[in-house]
């Protein structure tokens, strides 16, 4: 599958769970889609993990008047509105993110805040998830091993089958695919 075909299938079916897809070109962009997405949901503080340079996101923060939390999350267990995160690979096939999640940091922002916006760079997009068996198995050589496949928002439909949103992670995924 050609990679425009990849991107186009993996925006369809992020989309067909309530993720909002976008497609950026820097880094740069992505730090002010989160700090201008927090802004306007009325949020105070973001997290971000996996990123190397933070000296533009911090710029963007203190523009936007956005509280940049840092490491460790525990500290920060109630106050995160939005998560900025890198995504390991991203599942063509069903809108799927997957994120190496063995850092508790990684675990508690992806899981406690209000809004999850993840970085996936497109030559990452794998048409399935049988496509990625290579570097999964290479992964878990060094153990022990925390994989997360995200789809959407969290969501569940246990309480008198009625589907409800945000219950047990974030309200709102946001995927912003980075042009390679």
């Amino acid at each position: 599958m050609k990679r425009q075909e990849l991107i186009r299938l993996m925006t369809e079916k992020a989309q067909s769970v309530q993720t909002i897809v976008a497609n950026i070109r820097s880094l740069d962009e992505a730090f002010k889609y989160s700090a201008e997405l927090t802004q306007m949901q009325g949020g105070e503080t973001l997290a971000c993990l996996g990123f190397a340079d933070m000296a533009n996101l911090r710029q963007v923060c203190d523009m936007e008047n956005l509280r940049l939390l840092d490491s460790p999350m525990r500290n920060h267990l109630n106050q995160i509105h939005t998560a900025l995160t890198t995504a390991d690979w991203g599942i063509a096939e069903t809108g799927t993110l997957v994120a190496d999640s063995t850092s508790e940091d990684m675990r508690i922002a992806t899981m406690l805040a209000e809004t999850h916006v993840a970085v996936i760079p497109a030559s990452k997009i794998y048409p399935d998830a049988i496509s990625l068996q290579k570097e999964l198995s290479e992964l878990q050589k060094s153990s022990p091993r925390y994989l997360a496949f995200i789809s959407g928002a969290s969501r569940t439909a246990d309480i008198e089958r009625v589907m409800t949103i945000g219950v047990h992670g974030p309200q709102a995924l946001h995927i912003l695919i980075l042009e390679d």
